[in-house]
């Protein structure tokens, strides 16, 4: 085992794509970390460049205490794990696993061990047997990583292989994954777009976009301080609710107005977003994660935001509730990039802007207009010109 580091690596294609900028990571020896970003933020090349499968256009990549630039994949003691398994069809279970094994002319003996190992682990040994096209797409996804896993290699490196299988199965995977990890405790880099597999499976998650890594941290840091307005619009489910808002200081108390509704924001805050008293008359963004808004009658003692019901969602748990309030809604620079592309900007405008996670069986009809109270203790502050943090 060993750890990964990449030091101002740069990718930049012909026709001068740079689809990765002076990109910084340390990976620690046992590490999990996942690389999470909208499709096109240059994560999956990133990976790949790791692997040796793509060339870097400068810096220096680092897999314990060798640099591996010019060294070929087979060299880095790498497994890759890939989202289509790339498993060989006319090949059943067992000789899929031992595949690498044999091209090492590893002794039968220990290929076998390692295959019956690998096997009960992954609970494949009824399926030793069996060709790919006979086992589901889980049992597929456990082939591919007793493949990789039997080499026992430094570093494993797996992109988006969950992608394939369906909702539940991804969970059920997820956890799986998380654990055998865990259990081997080989250094890991995982790719997802999938916000929800990066929270829930990483040790630390780096967030990338536009081929510039965003903020690496912590699952629960990251979604507690956000660097920036594409962090904080991009991690979490739903979305950080982001909007123009005008700061007042009034000696020790301050203000931010978001159309009609003025909120004090309370002291806890402003520990956090400590700038924001020097930003007196300043527009800037204002964050409310949809857990930090609640029904009125539940929150008396919290200032209000009027909204009209536009969508009410129901889950069992509780209600995904979707208003359109008068304030002014801000997209992050990268979701604007898309939305222009597709065309949308104008139906996207006109679409709810505040989503809100209520108790389950609230009387919510659509069309109505009803106060939201906001606790102000969780709101987040940005720049609205660079978008970095206002702490």
């Amino acid at each position: 085992m060993a750890d990964v580091q990449l030091k101002e690596v740069d990718k930049i294609y012909e026709g001068g794509v740079h689809a990765v900028q002076d990109l910084s990571l340390y990976v620690k020896d046992g590490e999990f970390l996942v690389l999470v970003g909208p499709s096109g933020c240059g994560k999956t090349t990133a990976l790949r460049m790791v692997a040796g499968l793509e060339a870097i256009t400068d810096g220096t990549i680092s897999i314990g205490e060798r640099v591996v630039n010019n060294l070929s994949p087979k060299d880095r003691d790498i497994a890759m794990v890939f989202q289509n398994y790339a498993l060989y069809p006319h090949l059943s279970v067992s000789d899929n696993i031992a595949f690498g094994l044999r091209l090492r002319k590893m002794p039968k003996q220990d290929v076998n061990q390692r295959i019956a190992w690998a096997a009960k682990l992954l609970d494949l040994t009824p399926y030793l047997a069996r060709k790919p096209r006979e086992l589901s797409g889980g049992q597929r996804q456990r082939v591919a990583m007793g493949r990789a896993i039997v080499r026992e290699p430094q570093v494993f490196l797996m992109d988006e292989p969950l992608s394939n299988l369906d909702a539940k199965l991804r969970v059920q995977m997820r956890a799986e994954i998380a654990k055998l990890q865990h259990d081997l405790g080989t250094t890991t880099i995982y790719v997802t777009h999938d916000q929800v597999e990066a929270m829930t499976m990483g040790d630390r998650v780096a967030v990338m976009s536009m081929g510039v890594l965003q903020q690496v941290d912590h699952p629960q840091h990251l979604y507690d301080e956000p660097a920036n307005l594409f962090v904080a619009g991009f991690i979490g489910t739903p979305p950080m609710n982001l909007f123009e808002g005008t700061v007042q200081v009034a000696g020790d108390d301050v203000t931010v107005t978001l159309g009609r509704a003025t909120l004090p924001v309370a002291p806890a805050c402003l520990q956090r977003y400590a700038r924001v008293r020097g930003l007196d008359g300043r527009v800037v963004v204002v964050g409310i994660r949809s857990e930090d808004l609640h029904p009125a009658s539940a929150r008396p003692d919290n200032p209000t935001v009027e909204g009209s019901v536009e969508l009410v969602e129901a889950l069992g748990s509780g209600l995904m509730a979707y208003f359109r309030i008068d304030a002014e809604s801000v997209r992050p620079a990268a979701v604007e990039a898309v939305e222009e592309a597709a065309g949308a900007e104008g139906i996207v405008a006109a679409r709810p802007n505040l989503i809100a996670h209520f108790p389950p069986r609230l009387d919510l009809r659509l069309g109505e207009t009803v106060p939201i109270a906001v606790d102000t203790a969780g709101l987040h502050f940005f720049d609205r010109e660079t978008g970095a943090a206002l702490r």
